[in-house]
Formats: structure tokens, sequence, C-alpha cells
């Protein structure tokens, strides 16, 4: 490539029970990498307030300034004691639960009629990455019904438009206690450090796989 590769981090902040999001110090953690594997990467990353709205503004401005060629996304499932790597986004929408604006969705729904929308195969790649480091993690073909699976869902619409990033990813990771607080009775014993070690081991993978994907593209032309 003439180019380095444009790889997206995002991460998710505070919203309504969930005061403490972690994804914000791992995609700062990811975004700081420096490894001979990520020379020919360019890594930007951004952090997502909880609303719809901000989805719908910032995400199209994001592709529209960064071009990225893929993009690896993070958010917080805080019932959930493992690592899930999302391999579909569902057409659901909560209309229960608002979101850090308090803005509660008046459609269930986020395209009338449509299927799920799968990620595609390269989630199953991503998984053995990070299973490969020694934590727990499973595939999802459940990411909810509130942001962290809206922005799946738009994410996925961006790979499938002209000129819009070629793969993308959605990881839920467990929630994490306080910096400073102990652990208690219930909480994962999952790490800070060892959330950076798979997410290291996918975000390799995935500029792995988007450079595959790119270079079969341009011996197509």
């Amino acid at each position: 490539m003439s180019r380095p590769l444009r790889i997206l981090l995002t991460g998710f902040g505070p919203f309504p029970g969930a005061p403490y999001n972690p994804t914000m110090a791992l995609v700062k953690r990811l975004t700081a990498l420096r490894r001979p594997a990520l020379d020919d990467a360019a890594l930007s990353s951004h952090i997502f307030h909880v609303t719809y709205r901000t989805v719908d503004r910032e995400l199209p401005e994001l592709i529209a300034r960064l071009h990225p060629d893929a993009m690896l996304m993070f958010g917080l499932a805080n019932r959930t004691a493992h690592l899930r790597i999302e391999t579909r986004a569902r057409n659901a929408v909560t209309t229960t639960f608002p979101d850090a604006d308090r803005t509660i969705a008046r459609k269930g729904s986020i395209v009338s009629g449509a299927h799920p929308l799968p990620f595609g195969p390269h989630t199953a790649r991503l998984l053995s990455a990070a299973q490969a480091t020694g934590i727990d993690a499973r595939p999802s073909r459940d990411a909810g019904s509130y942001l962290c699976n809206y922005l799946s869902w738009r994410a996925i619409e961006a790979t499938q438009a002209a000129h819009g990033p070629r793969l993308a990813a959605f990881i839920h990771v467990p929630l994490l206690p306080r910096p400073g607080t102990a652990l208690r009775q219930g909480d994962t014993r999952i790490t800070l450090e060892a959330l950076v070690d798979a997410g290291e081991a996918m975000l390799m993978e995935l500029v792995k796989l988007t450079r595959q994907a790119t270079d079969r593209a341009q011996r197509t032309r």
C-alpha cells in the first residue's frame, strides 16, 4: 500500500447504571501501542457519548474525516463476566432504557423489516486471537438492544457503502473494578491488563486481515 492502514478504535463513556466504563481506558492503552507489526498502521481513537444522536452524528463524520480501513469497537456488558466477540448486529432498540441524555427510543427496530446484519467470518479469527492470550472470550450472537448494538449496526452499514471501512468488529468487555477499589464477590476476574493483551491480539489480527483484504481488492482492479 502507498499509505498506512487506518484503524479506528472506539469506546463508550459512562451511561445510566454504569458510571465507570472500562472501554475508555482500554481504547487509550491500545491506541498508544507501538509495535513493529503496527508500523504500517495509523491508529486513531474515539469515545462516543452514549446516545443514539451522538452515534448518528459522529460515526459518519469520523469515517468521512479519517477514512478508516477497519474499525475495532468496544463496549461494556456489565452483566457478563467474559469477553464477547459479537458476530452480528440485531435489528433492535430498547424502548425502555434511556441513553446517557435520558432519551428513550420510540421505535423497537433500527430499520423496519430488516434482518440481523453479520459482521463477517473475520470475527472467528479475532476470537481465536483473543483466546490465545488466555482470556475467557466467547462468540456472541446477541449484542443487546442498546447503544453497543446500535453502533454495531451502523458500522456494518458503513462497511457495505462505497469507500467505507473494509472490516468492522465489536467487542463487549466485562465491568472491571474501578482503579483502587477491592474486588467484590461476583466481580469478573479479568483485569485491565488482560483486556489490553487480548485487545492487542485482536488489533494485530484485524490489521493482518485488513491488509489481506486491501491487497486482494488492489489485485482485482
